[in-house]
């Protein structure tokens, strides 16, 4: 299974991206999704995730309510769209997989992903 995560670039504090990852090379539903991001000189940390199915998505206390994370099942992409940018959003996102049995309960851990994007830089000015 392969991603693809594209759609970084820079902006200005309280602007807006939005993040897509292609996966290619599984089958696209037996999978839920993440998006994990790492800022310089700290760990990489969840930002959200999405079940296989798209009913059900988590959020990182410091982003909910201004980002939105969705999936594509027919043109296999997941998204994040990140509104209302903060200069602490600034660190490199990453789009990881998991397989559809895995629990719900473990979807915010870095462990719990099989699979993971090579990663796209997002900056947010002050």
């Amino acid at each position: 299974v392969q991603l693809q995560a594209s759609g970084g670039g820079l902006t200005q504090a309280g602007g807006s991206l939005r993040l897509t990852c292609a996966v290619s090379g599984g089958t696209f539903m037996h999978y839920g999704m993440g998006w994990f991001r790492q800022a310089p000189g700290k760990e990489r940390e969840f930002v959200a995730a999405i079940s296989y199915t798209g009913g059900r998505t988590w959020y990182a206390d410091s982003v909910k309510g201004r980002f939105t994370i969705s999936r594509d099942n027919a043109r296999n992409t997941v998204s994040l769209q990140m509104n209302s940018l903060k200069p602490e959003d600034t660190a490199v996102y990453y789009c990881a997989a998991t397989r559809v049995n895995t629990p719900y309960t473990t979807y915010y851990f870095i462990q719990t992903y099989d699979y993971w994007g090579q990663g796209t830089q997002v900056t947010v000015s002050s």
